[in-house]
């Protein structure tokens, strides 16, 4: 029997933009919000846009029960590379899709960049009718490299490669910039 064999990575997702990345998700199931996007306009007055953006209430036992992520809100692809290190093929995705979307690590400074964290910790709260979740300009979203589901299965795998973080891959929020992944 082949042993199973994983490239296990930190990850993050920082927001880059203009302003907040920012959901508010209205409940639609048990365990299932439909979210809109809030994105306020120059004279600051904030509104909520269609998107297409998925909350669900995902268990994650070995991290403390169970939390209100963004359902495909990032994904690890492996690339075959050719001898320049140009991408020619996906080989393989991992698994982890969702994420919470909070402040978690001040990673750019700046007058735009908040100080102190606004977006707060994963919400943890089956009950919740509505929540918000978010990550403000120069913060970062990050999972430790032992976060269940941070891995790429490399089985039987031989070659050169390369990983690519694709951060909103179904495209449900509206960016800036669509190709900083």
């Amino acid at each position: 029997s082949r042993r199973h064999v994983v490239l296990r990575m930190e990850n993050r997702i920082v927001n880059v933009g203009d302003g907040p990345a920012e959901l508010f998700g209205q409940r639609v199931s048990l365990s299932e919000m439909r979210a809109r996007q809030v994105i306020a306009d120059a004279n600051g007055v904030r509104r909520h846009y269609e998107s297409g953006a998925e909350l669900y209430f995902k268990s994650v036992p070995s991290r403390g029960g169970s939390y209100w992520k963004f359902a495909d809100a990032a994904r690890f692809e492996l690339w075959a590379v050719d001898l320049t290190a140009r991408r020619t093929q996906l080989v393989r995705t991992g698994p982890k899709h969702d994420y919470c979307l909070r402040d978690l690590d001040r990673v750019r400074g700046g007058p735009t960049v908040r100080r102190r964290r606004f977006f707060g910790a994963c919400n943890q709260r089956a009950s919740t009718r509505q929540i918000t979740l978010g990550t403000s300009v120069g913060w970062a979203d990050v999972y430790p490299s032992t976060y269940p589901e941070n891995w790429i299965d490399v089985t039987g795998l031989s070659g050169c490669f390369s990983v690519v973080h694709r951060v909103d891959p179904g495209r449900h929020i509206f960016e800036s910039n669509e190709a900083n992944n």
